[in-house]
């Protein structure tokens, strides 16, 4: 079985499809890869957004939400840029097309996870507290992809440019990586 990527909310993926057939979209993205673009462009391999919020609080666990979905945008046989969705009171909504080390990251870390945990569920999970993006390899492959909360088993394979002394592209349990991002966010003890 290969890695699971779960299908998008149709109207995220309809909003990335009419942004792409839009000229004015695609022209006044800060993507000059997309602009550039040679042949079809199709957007591929979706991925929840889910942002790690009050990794440091001491009121209780850390807690995840859904921010939107991104998709690879891929001409012929590599990714050239990226499409974020966002969900707004009015169903989903295009974001932004993005281009830069996180797309070429984000394809090696999915072809990593195909051989490293291919009965996974692909997320991606970030970290803003330290400007920290991971590839979320989730155990339940049949898990509604847009809830829950990393498991202690689940694997987060950070992307780069990760943070100083965090490996970018080393596989981590959540168990062994988790409390490290939380030594990193906890401010030192001052002794008097």
């Amino acid at each position: 079985m290969p890695l699971h990527v779960s299908p998008a909310p149709a109207p995220a993926l309809r909003t990335v499809l009419a942004a792409l057939g839009s000229p004015t979209a695609v022209r006044e993205a800060r993507t000059p890869s997309l602009r550039a673009a040679q042949g079809p462009v199709r957007p591929e391999l979706p991925l929840p957004v889910h942002v790690l919020d009050h990794v440091t609080e001491a009121t209780g666990p850390s807690r995840t939400r859904l921010t939107g979905w991104r998709f690879l945008i891929r001409c012929g046989e590599r990714a050239v840029a990226a499409a974020d969705t966002r969900l707004t009171p009015d169903g989903w909504a295009f974001s932004h097309f993005f281009e830069g080390p996180y797309v070429t990251a984000t394809e090696r870390a999915l072809r990593q996870a195909e051989a490293l945990a291919p009965h996974h569920q692909a997320r991606l999970l970030s970290v803003p507290e330290l400007y920290m993006l991971t590839l979320w390899l989730h155990g339940d492959p049949a898990a509604d992809a847009a809830t829950g909360h990393p498991a202690a088993d689940d694997i987060l394979v950070p992307l780069a440019p990760a943070p100083p002394g965090i490996a970018a592209h080393r596989p981590h349990r959540v168990a062994e990586l988790l409390p490290v991002l939380t030594h990193r966010l906890t401010p030192a003890a001052i002794v008097a």
